[in-house]
């Protein structure tokens, strides 16, 4: 793999679930560092080693390799429970996890009520949902930014964040039974939270001065995304996004370094396209053919089991995410999944009221009249997943790729054909 990097990014150039927990774990043999920027425990990132399947949510993908230090950033909202009875699991099947864990003090804690919250507006919301995973994330956003959050580096004084919870909780209670649900118990809630307070303590950490001194040493460091740009809260398609700033640029904010700390941005793409819940999905398929896509790809979420829309290829969007997040380089997940068609499509531009657009709308109206441009090209009709080199992919397969960095204008970096850490082919 290439090493040459200081600090990598690699981020979602599209509407989340693009394989960035496979390309994460890949690239992790080569890194001494990985650090999740933003994000909570909606994220779904699976990995496969040997056939042996992990689901990591809140512990960043590098976790499966041996020695490397994992840091969650002060961009992401932790939700406790969650964490720790993901990091047993980890812990019960071999990983010696806790040791090389560091969460920075500065993170924002996602308490019971923000997901009741969550589920209450959604339901409030009815058929027009933003179709959140109800994990309590956007309202844990909210309280960040309305400056009442509970941080990690709360629990470092016991009566301090014992007074803190239970004014936020007070005042989430109003809230709740306003929209006449069920409010939380807030001393139960408490006890709950500061029951974990002892074991949190020891991981406490300066992820931004960890990341700054490796950097400096000459060591590497990737930085870990969550969801997709499409779904940024300032550059998605808003308001169908999550609530946190899923671009390169949140990795900077979200860990606590410099922009000029990171040397190379790696976009995770799909060879077609997905999206999870309600929003914009201008090439989406018919029920037959995306049914028969979704199929082939698993495509169902990770944190919620949702069934995934699918569509084509959109380069309009990829071409987007490039620009927003300054992408050095792509990595193409799924191939395999598409070995079968007989014609795939790619969509090249968008038609909006009759005329050819280039460039990703910024406003939900223009998308919502989409009509995608496609051009349509010849499948390979042949099993891609034993390929390791791109000289072993069949010639339509190549044809594919180079199209796909022509339309976004950067260059493929790796290409997936499975699922396993070894289906994996490095272009460049």
């Amino acid at each position: 793999m290439d090493n040459s990097y200081r600090c990598r990014v690699v981020v979602g150039a599209q509407w989340g679930d693009e394989g960035k927990g496979k390309i994460v774990d890949v690239l992790a043999a080569g890194a001494d560092i990985v650090a999740r920027y933003q994000g909570g425990a909606n994220a779904g990132h699976t990995v496969d080693v040997g056939g042996d399947e992990f689901i990591l949510h809140q512990i960043p993908s590098g976790i499966l390799h041996a020695s490397r230090r994992c840091l969650l950033g002060n961009g992401v909202v932790l939700d406790l429970e969650q964490f720790f009875e993901e990091l047993d699991g980890v812990q019960a099947r071999g990983v010696d996890a806790e040791p090389r864990l560091g969460i920075s003090g500065r993170a924002h804690l996602l308490l019971d009520y923000h997901k009741r919250l969550d589920q209450a507006s959604e339901a409030r919301r009815g058929e027009g949902k933003i179709g959140t995973t109800g994990k309590g994330i956007g309202p844990a956003y909210e309280d960040k930014v309305a400056r009442r959050g509970v941080r990690v580096g709360d629990l470092r004084d016991r009566d301090r964040a014992a007074a803190l919870i239970l004014e936020s909780a007070g005042r989430a209670n109003e809230r709740l039974e306003g929209a006449g649900a069920e409010p939380l118990d807030t001393g139960a809630l408490v006890d709950r939270v500061l029951a974990y307070r002892e074991r949190l303590l020891p991981l406490i950490t300066d992820v931004g001065h960890e990341i700054h001194t490796a950097v400096r040493a000459g060591q590497r460091v990737l930085l870990e995304g969550a969801q997709g740009a499409l779904l940024d809260v300032d550059h998605g398609t808003y308001p169908y996004v999550t609530s946190s700033n899923t671009t390169a640029a949140g990795a900077a904010t979200g860990t606590g370094i410099g922009p000029t700390a990171i040397d190379s941005v790696l976009g995770v793409v799909k060879a077609y396209t997905t999206r999870v819940g309600s929003g914009p999905l201008p090439t989406e398929l018919d029920p037959d053919l995306g049914g028969r896509l979704r199929e082939l790809g698993g495509e169902y979420g990770a944190t919620t089991g949702r069934p995934r829309r699918c569509g084509w290829f959109d380069a309009v969007v990829v071409r987007y995410a490039a620009r927003v997040n300054g992408l050095t380089g792509l990595a193409l997940t799924k191939l395999d999944v598409l070995d079968t068609f007989d014609e795939i499509s790619i969509a090249t531009g968008y038609e909006i009221d009759g005329e050819r657009r280039d460039e990703f709308p910024d406003d939900l109206a223009s998308l919502d009249r989409a009509r995608p441009v496609l051009e349509t090209i010849a499948g390979w009709s042949t099993d891609t997943s034993a390929a390791r080199s791109i000289d072993e992919l069949p010639a339509a397969a190549q044809a594919y790729i180079r199209r796909i960095e022509e339309l976004a204008g950067v260059p493929v970096e790796f290409v997936s054909v499975g699922t396993m850490r070894d289906q994996i082919i490095h272009v460049s």
